[in-house]
């Protein structure tokens, strides 16, 4: 990340940032802290807008929302470019926008005042096309009245032909038919004398009649029907009359107004990067941070458009400068799914590690020591890859189908290395033998193992705050890392010779130097120094939840291996095992995900991670409306690159 200035007579100010903005690079810092030595002061201040400007703001934040009001109101489609430029005729722009306005919201009100007539049409709309169907089939004649009825099932019709009585004497039949939504619409014609009997039947069998709106109750039944269906085909045409206006007001006008949009938004956002700006007498002053490498593409065009009038310097780094340095993760295509599980933390400081990188390498090692099983991870695998496949448009959904992928691999191995295959299914069926450790039967060495791996975890994290430490020049904590590491190694060596797996003549020169290691620690760390260390070494024996996960989640394949076989029937075994290994797999994924996070986030990062960085985020037209967002934000650069040369 380098630190620049931009300089250039006071004129120039806009078309500069109008650049700026287009190259997309430069992450503007409000502030001329660490920019402006002390001698300067006073000659450069903040450039404070005067009255023009502001009425400008106020012209242009009045256009864009007229502008987004028109915008939700014609259709989501995708407008074609514009050739026109919006600058020298936007008041032009301005004075027809609120006539094109006031008719789209118009149009709008209407389209939603249709919308809800059809809303309470839908209830009737089934209906009324299925008995339509029915009043086709009969002889309409004015001496009979008709019933239209709703029923549930074929159940209910022979109920109801079994209760009407006048089905017997030809006085009133009765007709069905299933509609769209898959219930029966019944038609019963009765003549006018009898009707009333019916009416008072259905009710007492709780079939009640269909009933219309109250505005047209004094209607005939056929008249109803004929009725509603005519307004459901008005409301419907006005509809695609009133949508077919809009696309082709969107047509016409929706270009010349989105680019104008664009327009309005890019001059909102150099009026709201001005106000970061400095300037003297004659000259403007932009001060900010950009990756190193694009320093020259920006330093060129800046020359090639402004002859040399304005010009880009780099600024060296100092070191109360770090602390200020925006910061971005930026990691090869193998890392950025685990992006995901940095971004629950705050951004790391620019002198301190992307975190990334180690959960990348860690996380799918440590997920496959707990989980182990190479049928367990040939099913995630697949799984894995299917859901790839198949949900493509959700970039957090890949990420986390790509990581479950890595972990499935490393828990083949694994469980390739123990032996395991659906817990002890591949040792007594398939023959697998360990070729590392059973961790079922070794559980001691498989616990010392996973205190192996946490020292070495720990002793990393510890290592990497050392270094940490030596480039922020702060040599005590530097040192405190590298005594923790000392006492550590200290500590391990002499419960190893306790042990009995070094000579005991070794447990004395051991304990001497612990004791004279214990000043200096106090020393250098304080009084809480001891419980620092105390707390490392709690950390390397929390990593035993490697071995106690690993070995609940094997025990729980065998169980379901055992269970099964109890059945004494092979299709009742494999769905009992099968249901089993399910519970467990799912178990197994999630406890094994938790426990490693947990492994990162509590045990690791606290050793050498600082956060509280500030984020990368440069001045650019790829943002959706930087008016309405703070120009200062953070740094673009991969942490290993922010971990170089302060005048990188």
């Amino acid at each position: 990340m380098s630190k620049v200035e931009i300089v250039g007579p006071r004129q120039l100010l806009g078309e500069t940032l109008s650049l700026v903005r287009k190259k997309g690079n430069l992450h503007i810092e409000p502030s001329a802290v660490g920019f402006v030595d002390d001698i300067h002061k006073r000659e450069i201040h903040s450039l404070l807008p005067d009255e023009k400007a502001l009425f400008e703001k106020i012209f242009l934040q009045e256009l864009e929302n007229k502008l987004n009001n028109l915008f939700q109101c014609l259709p989501g489609e995708t407008f074609r470019e514009s050739f026109l430029s919006p600058r020298p005729i936007i008041d032009t722009v301005s004075r027809t926008l609120d006539d094109h306005l006031a008719m789209c919201q118009a149009l709008c009100e209407k389209r939603e005042a249709i919308q809800h007539d059809l809303l309470e049409f839908s209830g009737y709309k089934v209906f009324l096309a299925t008995v339509s169907t029915l009043l086709d089939k009969i002889q309409l004649t004015p001496d009979l009245d008709y019933i239209g009825i709703t029923l549930k099932d074929e159940k209910s019709v022979d109920i109801l032909k079994g209760s009407l009585n006048c089905l017997a004497d030809a006085s009133c039949e009765l007709l069905t038919i299933a509609s769209e939504d898959g219930a029966l619409v019944g038609l019963i014609a009765a003549t006018k004398d009898s009707s009333g009997d019916i009416r008072s039947l259905l009710s007492q069998k709780k079939m009640p009649e269909f009933t219309f709106p109250e505005s047209i109750q004094n209607m005939t039944f056929v008249r109803k029907v004929e009725y509603l269906q005519g307004q459901i085909q008005e409301s419907e045409a006005n509809l695609q009359a009133v949508d077919t206006n809009l696309a082709q007001f969107a047509q016409r006008w929706g270009p010349m107004y989105k680019a104008a949009l664009a327009w309005v938004r890019e001059q909102l956002s150099i009026i709201q990067a001005s106000a970061f700006s400095f300037e003297t007498a004659m000259c403007f002053f932009i001060y900010g941070w950009m990756p190193a490498e694009k320093v020259a593409s920006l330093s060129g065009a800046l020359q090639k458009n402004f002859a040399g009038r304005v010009v880009l310097e780099e600024i060296d780094i100092r070191t109360e400068d770090l602390e200020r340095v925006p910061v971005v993760l930026q990691n090869p295509q193998y890392f950025k799914p685990f992006e995901n599980f940095t971004r629950l933390l705050p951004l790391p400081s620019y002198t301190s590690y992307d975190p990334t990188l180690f959960i990348g390498l860690f996380f799918p090692l440590f997920f496959g020591l707990i989980l182990g099983d190479t049928g367990y991870g040939l099913i995630l695998l697949f799984l894995s890859s299917l859901a790839t496949r198949l949900v493509r448009k959700n970039p957090l959904f890949q990420d986390g189908a790509r990581i479950l992928r890595f972990c499935s691999l490393y828990a083949i191995v694994f469980g390739f290395l123990y032996g395991e295959f659906f817990g002890d299914f591949g040792h007594t069926v398939l023959g697998m033998k360990p070729v590392f450790i059973d961790r079922q039967k070794n559980i001691i060495p498989m616990l010392y193992f996973a205190m192996a791996i946490g020292l070495a975890h720990v002793t990393l994290g510890l290592a990497l705050g050392f270094v940490s430490a030596l480039r922020r020049h702060t040599k005590k904590e530097a040192l405190v890392k590298l005594l923790h590491i000392i006492f550590i190694f200290l500590i391990v060596a002499l419960i190893i010779t306790f042990i009995g797996f070094f000579p005991e003549l070794l447990t004395r020169p051991l304990i001497i130097s612990i004791l004279i290691l214990c000043p200096l620690l106090l020393f250098s760390g304080g009084l809480l120094a001891p419980l620092e260390l105390l707390k490392n070494i709690g950390n390397i024996i929390s990593y035993a939840r490697i071995m106690a996960i690993g070995l609940t989640s094997v025990l729980l394949a065998n169980i379901a291996n055992q269970l099964s076989g109890l059945t004494g029937d092979i299709i009742l075994g494999l769905i009992v095992g099968g249901i089993i290994h399910l519970i467990g797999i799912t178990i197994g994924v999630f406890s094994s995900s938790i426990h490693s996070l947990r492994l990162h986030y509590v045990e690791f990062f606290d050793k050498f991670i600082e956060l509280g960085g500030r984020k990368y985020r440069p001045f650019s037209s790829n943002q959706k409306n930087e008016a309405e967002k703070d120009i200062p934000q953070q740094d673009s650069e991969p942490h290993d690159k922010l971990h170089g040369s302060p005048n990188k």
